[in-house]
């Protein structure tokens, strides 16, 4: 079974163009070419139409068996009724987690105004998930992304389920102090390449996700993303296929987690001893 907890359904070139429904029947299409049995679907920090809504895309994705919503939450928009939206779909179960985007936006993740974010995580149970490390805009402010940030609200927040997106790149070191040191922190890898990983990029990463899950963090920390379409599905199915883990720690990132985390239903498959993970071939974040 494979979850791909972090894959977005905007267009990057074009923001008046609207990407509903093109992108989402574009996202089925290559979830079935290489065989990914469920999607998590964040919604960006803006609103145009290149960029669905959270309330376009809970629409699209809610009578869907295999496409979860994740909220884009903007710092510059976060007002009293634009929680009280989030709070409506956390109740009915069409939002299973939130989104920041520090760097993209200049703020960072322990900045007050956003407790009642977190407490509304909180209250819900459903993860954040913070954006770290580099911006696939030029334009972001990366000082606002580095995970090390991440650890002030982990703390602040006990109660609270973080996920450090991209592993923190290229502050992957200080991303695996922070995931160590708190029980309510994991990191997904999504978004280390923009398309297709080059051989000499996917070595190196590899040795450095390898390196991560050898000193220090639990592979039950790890969370399996693409951050589709930035980068591509089959480029990063052969980069985990490469991966030299053993098989078990290997289900844990590809799926246990992710459904553990976003409370996914994986029919009648034990999270802890689940079906082995197989290949059946072929096949800068945000």
């Amino acid at each position: 079974m494979i979850i791909d907890c972090h894959t977005h359904i905007n267009y990057y070139d074009d923001d008046n163009s609207p990407a509903l429904p093109t992108t989402l029947e574009a996202l089925q299409r290559e979830m079935r070419r290489n065989r990914i049995d469920m999607a998590l679907v964040l919604t960006s920090y803006k609103v145009n139409p290149g960029r669905p809504s959270i309330r376009d895309v809970v629409l699209a994705t809610r009578d869907l068996k295999d496409i979860y919503a994740v909220a884009g939450v903007s710092y510059a928009k976060c007002r009293r009724e634009t929680l009280v939206e989030l709070r409506e779909y956390l109740q009915e179960g069409t939002v299973r987690g939130l989104k920041l985007y520090p760097g993209y936006e200049p703020f960072f993740p322990n900045d007050p105004a956003l407790r009642p974010v977190y407490e509304m995580a909180a209250e819900f149970d459903v993860p954040v998930m913070i954006h770290s490390g580099d911006t696939f805009d030029a334009r972001g402010r990366v000082k606002y992304a580095h995970p090390i940030h991440i650890d002030d609200v982990a703390v602040d927040f006990p109660e609270v389920k973080i996920v450090i997106c991209h592993i923190g790149n290229p502050w992957i070191r200080d991303c695996m102090e922070v995931v160590y040191k708190n029980s309510n922190v994991y990191t997904d890898i999504s978004g280390l390449t923009l398309g297709n990983f080059t051989d000499r990029f996917e070595s190196y990463m590899c040795k450095q996700l390898q390196d991560m899950l050898l000193y220090g963090v639990e592979p039950d920390k790890v969370l399996y993303g693409s951050d589709w379409p930035i980068a591509t599905m089959e480029s990063y199915l052969q980069f985990i296929a490469d991966l030299r883990i053993p098989e078990k720690d290997r289900n844990k990132i590809m799926y246990q987690n992710a459904a553990r985390l976003f409370k996914l239903s994986i029919g009648n498959s034990s999270l802890d001893t689940g079906p082995v993970f197989k290949w059946f071939g072929g096949a800068k974040g945000e």
